[in-house]
């Protein structure tokens, strides 16, 4: 006898019985997405443990199985916003093809967290906005300060190529010198810029600060 034209094929009917569920994100995870959303939008401080369970959707008990304190918390989401940005800032480096637009790449990866879709606005530096909360000594301070000391050693890696006249190692220790002594400068314009974009809410000083950038390597 034929087969029912009309009857699912045995393995498809197989596998949509066999497909799961969506699967939950671990407890973690979910923990540190609502952490990341209301340190940001309320402060550190500010930010209770109750809430961040609450909006995560877990138990209070599951907090404390996966990180020791807040503080470890607090710790967790540093590093999460500094591996965020350096994520943003290699897919920008990834596509620029010359020394001076791989400096640009890291004003680019400025402006691309600015443009993110922040649920209460955009408040400036996630980094810096929770290491101003913490008191001296407080080993969050200390990652946030090397997150930045990251940043400025990458602008004077991709500055001495520049001067070097070609990318990867080559520049003279005199150029490297000046190199350094650059990158200090497009730092202290990325984090004024970024601290006046964050007052006011939008890009537009980080846009001016990138335009300036692009002057001051025009000259060199």
């Amino acid at each position: 006898m034929p087969a029912d034209a009309s009857a699912p094929p045995a393995a498809a009917t197989s596998a949509t019985s066999a497909a799961p569920p969506s699967a939950r994100p671990p407890a973690r995870q979910l923990l540190l997405e609502a952490a990341a959303r209301l340190f940001y939008a309320q402060g550190v401080g500010a930010t209770g443990i109750d809430t961040i369970t609450a909006a995560a959707g877990v138990a209070k008990k599951s907090l404390y199985n996966n990180f020791a304190s807040k503080a470890d918390l607090v710790a967790a989401y540093l590093e999460a916003r500094h591996e965020e940005w350096l994520g943003l800032y290699r897919a920008r480096v990834e596509v620029a093809t010359t020394p001076s637009e791989r400096v640009l790449a890291v004003f680019d990866a400025y402006l691309d967290h600015a443009n993110f879709a922040y649920e209460h606005g955009f408040r400036g530096c996630g980094l810096l906005n929770a290491a101003a909360e913490l008191p001296v000594g407080h080993p969050g301070r200390l990652a946030v300060r090397q997150h930045k000391e990251e940043v400025e050693h990458l602008l004077a890696t991709h500055l001495a190529a520049h001067l070097a006249g070609r990318p990867g190692p080559g520049a003279s220790p005199e150029q490297a010198e000046q190199a350094a002594g650059f990158a200090m400068h497009l730092a202290f314009l990325l984090e004024g810029a970024m601290a006046r974009a964050g007052l006011e809410g939008d890009d537009a000083h980080l846009r001016d600060a990138k335009r300036m950038a692009q002057r001051m390597l025009a000259g060199l």
